[in-house]
């Protein structure tokens, strides 16, 4: 499987740490809840929390305090399609391809929920054809991007019983809008949660074959863990008809153990070191997450350098924020050889890719 284009998409409005904070403490939110969750916003938003500012699908930050379940159900129906559709649309040129050459199309998300499914809505936008393969993947949360490609990658394997020899071409979306799952209460992981996440979407052609794209990226081989004891410490739950994140201190620790498990068996696999990888693509949850990985992988701030500015300029825009980053080192034209993909999330999951980049 080769990564023949890559997209992403945000809404229009940059907002600040400043900003988010300026908006809260005018908000009635400032007033119900208690001390100690006033400490914990200002001190993440205020200091330095490798976040400096967020895209969020709002005409003003006023409106992220209108919290209930028919204001951001509406929020995620009108913006969740849109995003998911520029981001493809994107993805395509970069792949030098039509919609009428995708045979299928994975839609990941899980900060809302449509029936029909995203895909529909993908495939009427951006004129799929009515016969495309189209699936829905949820409740998946950062970690989705990578069994998003996992999926397209089978397709890509499979023969059809016709004998068409299957897929060829596979649009991959993630797409994330985190102000639809906004909730606030007096717990400081939902509060730290308020003061990270971003809204975005990010998009990848995939492809049996590579194209005449300036650079070959091909996917050579992945793997998976996930342990459902530690479920509780990253998740959704609903409450009051509403998604609330649980987020808990053991997140960074166990994002950095798994991240370097799952590294460790494909290099094993493909008898290579950590110091064959010449770019790091890692989700990078928060500062602190990125901190710990970083010391897990016995790496340096350098090597994560696109992880942290996507992180600092968008904060953490779950699924969607590897294609963010993937998209930085091409752009910066990081150098060709073996590039490791990673993300984690809610299971507590982790996934990992091994690619190939070169001429």
């Amino acid at each position: 499987m080769f990564i023949n284009g890559v997209g992403t998409a945000n809404p229009e409005r940059r907002f600040t740490k400043a900003d988010c904070l300026e908006a809260f403490q005018k908000s009635e939110w400032f007033e119900r809840l208690d001390g100690r969750s006033r400490f914990v916003a200002r001190t993440v938003l205020q200091r330095d929390n490798g976040i400096e500012a967020r895209r969020l699908a709002l005409a003003n930050l006023a409106e992220v305090f209108a919290i209930d379940p028919n204001t951001l159900c509406k929020r995620f129906y009108e913006n969740a399609p849109t995003l998911a559709a520029s981001a493809a649309t994107r993805a395509l040129g970069a792949a030098n391809l039509s919609p009428l050459d995708i045979d299928a199309v994975v839609v990941s998300t899980c900060t809302g929920y449509m029936c029909p499914g995203l895909s529909g809505y993908v495939v009427e936008r951006i004129g799929l054809r009515r016969d495309v393969k189209a699936f829905d993947l949820v409740g998946q949360g950062c970690a989705a991007a990578l069994p998003n490609l996992q999926l397209a990658q089978a397709l890509l394997s499979s023969v059809s019983l016709s004998g068409d020899g299957g897929c060829k071409n596979v649009l991959s979306i993630c797409v994330e809008v985190s102000s639809a799952a906004m909730y606030l209460d007096n717990d400081p992981g939902v509060i730290i949660s308020a003061c990270l996440f971003g809204d975005g979407a990010g998009a990848a052609v995939l492809s049996r074959n590579p194209t005449a794209t300036s650079r070959s990226i091909e996917w050579v081989d992945s793997s998976s863990l996930i342990d459902p004891s530690e479920r509780k410490a990253l998740m959704f739950e609903q409450r009051d008809g509403m998604l609330r994140n649980i987020l808990t201190r053991p997140v960074p620790t166990l994002a950095a153990h798994y991240a370097r498990r799952v590294l460790e068996s494909v290099l094993s696999s493909a008898e290579l070191a950590t110091s064959d990888i010449s770019a790091w693509i890692l989700h990078a949850g928060g500062r602190d997450v990125l901190h710990a990985i970083e010391q897990s992988l016995r790496l340096n701030p350098y090597d994560l350098r696109y992880s942290a500015a996507m992180l600092r300029e968008y904060g953490n825009m779950s699924s969607a924020f590897v294609y963010f980053v993937l998209e930085a080192a091409l752009s910066d034209q990081a150098p060709n050889g073996w590039w490791w993909l990673s993300s984690f999330g809610a299971g507590f999951s982790c996934h990992g890719a091994l690619l190939k980049v070169g001429e």
